[in-house]
């Protein structure tokens, strides 16, 4: 495939992911991505600072789409409400592309530094959600406290919905845990 062919980003994370899938992450490098995607190194540090950020490079926009949709959110809402709305709102991206979120996070699983570096992610986009809602008027704790257990919620429903295919959608599975967490909170005492 020509360089001058278009989505040079999306063949490079296609390319990466089936070299991920089939070699490890470890024992993949930039030029094997590269020469995959029928692209060059070059091209492939345009778009992605190292062969990591290939799995991470969509934090900018999934924080920004839960940053907007807490923002949005009705002025009566409580904090979880927001954080819950914004967490359904974000989740049809992955509904989209559950193939994908799958062997993405196959290969994240496998990797401790990879594990590290979502959680990494996961506590940004928490502090993220926070700020939204302290930009709502939410005080503290109530805001840290909204946008941690939210992001809990999501990253237990999201484990649940890419390793059980009998699972009903992202946005089912996070209105339940949402539930559940509200369970186990009223008996807390």
């Amino acid at each position: 495939m020509g360089r001058w062919q278009p989505d040079a980003a999306g063949r490079l994370a296609q390319a990466a992911l089936e070299l991920f899938a089939e070699r490890g992450f470890e024992q993949t490098t930039v030029s094997d991505i590269a020469s995959r995607a029928g692209l060059t190194e070059r091209t492939f540090f345009r778009h992605f600072a190292d062969k990591r950020e290939v799995l991470f490079s969509g934090q900018s926009a999934l924080k920004d789409a839960l940053v907007s949709a807490i923002a949005s959110a009705p002025d009566s809402a409580a904090p979880i409400a927001a954080v819950a709305t914004a967490l359904e709102s974000v989740a049809a991206f992955f509904e989209e592309n559950r193939d994908r979120a799958r062997n993405r996070q196959a290969i994240i699983s496998a990797n401790p530094e990879l594990r590290e570096r979502d959680l990494i992610k996961l506590a940004s986009l928490a502090t993220s959600m926070a700020d939204a809602l302290r930009e709502r008027g939410v005080p503290e704790p109530a805001a840290s406290l909204a946008a941690e257990a939210g992001m809990a919620v999501f990253r237990i429903a999201f484990d649940r919905w890419v390793t059980d295919d009998g699972r009903p959608d992202l946005p089912g599975i996070i209105r339940e845990s949402l539930g559940q967490m509200h369970a186990v909170t009223a008996t807390a005492g």
